[in-house]
Parts: structure tokens; sequence; C-alpha cells
């Protein structure tokens, strides 16, 4: 049953940091909406993507809601599985009193409906896979949209992702945003559902 496990363990967050708003290039002038930035004025700050994926109220409804169509998608799987056995231990229990031509024409049926059940689970698999992927893309939008406006709201140029493989060795506490970016998250996602709108972008640590 190994292609039916989640594979949510799997970093959901390959790429968190985001770049934005940096503009080093001497030949291409400054406008109002893309001003320089010299590399003393640059403001950098990180979240520990560990925590938001813990903390992001988004995640863990989405993870409670693919894990029990995993359950549903593996009882139906067992159910075929164990109607196929039924037959097969009804033929084998049967098998004596049939004529040749019932047996040969039983043992048929019966591979063809194992072999069926085999492209069953394999396409259970990829369901599963899919919905899984489609997770992935729909939480790197969410996040990464959130903190290209949190960065220009809080005149951020850029937001590193800090965790145990990340490269960064070292950041002090004064440049993590995990919180903020934590808060900020749920309240957007909460108001999907209420409909009421605030500035997601206000929360103190």
């Amino acid at each position: 049953m190994k292609n039916l496990s989640l594979i949510l363990n799997i970093v959901l967050l390959v790429a968190v940091g985001v770049l934005f708003y940096l503009h080093f290039s001497s030949t291409k002038p400054a406008t109002s909406s893309e001003a320089a930035v010299e590399p003393g004025d640059l403001k950098v700050a990180y979240i520990n993507s560990d925590t938001v994926l813990k903390y992001y109220d988004y995640l863990k409804n989405q993870k409670v809601q693919l894990e029990d169509k995993s359950k549903k998608i593996e009882q139906e799987y067992r159910n075929r599985a164990m109607g196929l056995q039924n037959e097969i231990t009804a033929y084998q229990r049967n098998v004596n009193s049939m004529t040749l031509g019932q047996a040969q024409a039983t043992e048929e049926d019966l591979r063809k409906k194992q072999q069926n059940l085999q492209l069953y689970q394999q396409n259970l698999g990829q369901q599963l896979m899919e919905e899984e992927a489609k997770l992935n893309r729909e939480l790197y939008q969410r996040v990464t949209a959130y903190l290209k406006k949190y960065g220009t709201e809080k005149g951020l140029q850029v937001v590193l992702k800090y965790d145990p493989t990340s490269d960064v060795l070292f950041a002090g506490e004064a440049l993590d945003i995990t919180k903020d970016v934590i808060a900020g998250l749920n309240t957007e996602y909460t108001q999907e559902a209420t409909g009421v709108k605030t500035d997601t972008t206000a929360v103190k640590k």
C-alpha cells in the first residue's frame, strides 16, 4: 500500500524565500515604483518555514481533508481487494465440481479482475500524488503572495527561508518575521470564510 501512503512529510515549501523589489541595475533608470536600492539600505527579514507550516491554519485544514480522502480511498481499495479474494476462495472451494471449461473461464475472469485491481491501485496512488502536488502549489502561491504584500508594506527587499536545510547559517532574532507572517496568513485565511477584511500586515510581534 506504499502507493497510497501520504507524502506530505516531503518538503512542502522548497523555496519559500522570495526575492522581490531588488533593483541593482545601473543601466535601468529608477522610477517611482522601481526605486534603486543601495546595498547599505537593503532590508532583509526571514521566516522559519517549519514553524509557518506547523501553524498555518490553511495547511492544517487541507492536510485533514487530504488525510480523510486518503483513508476513504484506501478503504475503497481494501473493499475491492477483499471482494476479489472472496471470489478466489470460492473458486478454490468449488473448482472440483466445475467442468474444465468452467474452471478455465473462471480463472480467466479472476485474472482480469486482478489486473483491473492493480490498475485501480495505481490510479488511486496517482490521484493522491496529484492532490498533494496541487496542495504544494497552492501553499507556495499563498505564502509567497502574502510575503510580497508584507514586504512591500514593511519596506523589505528580501525575505529568506530559515531552517536546518537552508543556506542561512545565522540570522538575528530582530530579522525574524515568522510570527507576523503566521498571524497575517491566518487572518487572510479566516477572511475567505467570513468575508470580513482587515489589514493583515499590521500585526505586531
